[in-house]
């Protein structure tokens, strides 16, 4: 039987999950095809019609101990979410009983490991500084953007745009965020942060995403305006970062971005064939 029918007969089993606020589908396509599409996806990912999420992630099974794809709520596809790599990996290290995992994902071979008092370390690989890999639209330093504040672009996989403000609570983050992620810049869109630098090792930090709109949290973010305030000579490379929904660890080490923080698995559920088939 072909893998979207039988869903449309039996519905399709799913994982919520969030860190810090910043909350996944989680569908798990190791054992039974879970066929996602973008319009699938975005259906998911709405509030009132379906479940809402800021991500939608599928393991599948790989060269690794699983594969991630990611899906945004728009139904637009993301190499990379920092947040839904740690709670994946602490998903499957309690099915595991194991304390290290390797995930791969398009961004490339991430590394797990429990960090101990309920958190989880994810390595989100070496950030990406040059403008052909953020990406940007043409030949740049990345270090400080030709846009009025003067950000810093950084890739994790995904594009970041980084503002440092004097107050990160004053800028309105709805009209600000969706201006700046259209920027002609970024030919594929960018995510967007206001940090607040409040000391050499702390950064008070709010994120619009891509394809989603405000979140409560963003791990790739956090990466991100962690190396470009190190570039910047604000912090050093270990830093907290606040978010609106909690904090966040960030160490940019020699081998790569090290992100540290808690994770929640909230529910876990089925999507009824009724809605599946409302989808088209």
């Amino acid at each position: 039987m072909p893998a979207m029918q039988q869903r449309l007969d039996t519905g399709l089993p799913f994982i919520k999950m969030h860190g810090l606020g910043n909350d996944f589908v989680i569908v798990d396509a190791r054992a039974h095809d879970a066929p996602i599409t973008p319009a699938l996806a975005k259906g998911i990912g709405h509030r009132q019609f379906g479940v809402g999420f800021d991500q939608l992630a599928v393991i599948e099974n790989g060269e690794a101990d699983a594969h991630l794809v990611f899906y945004n709520a728009d139904g637009s596809t993301s190499a990379a979410c920092g947040n839904a790599t740690r709670c994946i990996a602490r998903l499957l290290m309690n099915e595991t009983g194991r304390s290290a995992l390797t995930l791969t994902t398009v961004r490339g071979t991430l590394h797990a490991r429990n960090a101990g008092d309920g958190r989880t370390s994810v390595n989100m690989g070496h950030p990406q500084l040059d403008w052909r890999e953020v990406p940007l639209a043409e030949e740049m330093d990345t270090l400080e953007l030709p846009i009025e504040g003067a950000p810093t672009a950084t890739g994790m996989g995904n594009p970041h745009c980084t503002f440092f403000v004097e107050n990160a609570e004053a800028i309105p983050l709805a009209e600000f965020g969706a201006r700046y992620e259209y920027h002609p810049l970024y030919p594929e869109r960018t995510n967007v942060q206001v940090a607040q630098v409040i000391g050499p090792d702390h950064i008070r930090m709010r994120v619009w995403e891509r394809g989603v709109g405000i979140t409560l949290a963003s791990g790739s973010s956090s990466c991100a305006t962690a190396v470009a305030a190190a570039r910047r000579g604000l912090t050093g490379r270990k830093v907290r970062i606040d978010l609106d929904g909690g904090t966040l660890w960030i160490d940019w080490r020699d081998d790569g971005v090290w992100m540290t923080g808690p994770t929640c698995h909230v529910f876990s559920g089925t999507l009824t064939p009724e809605f599946l088939r409302s989808l088209g």
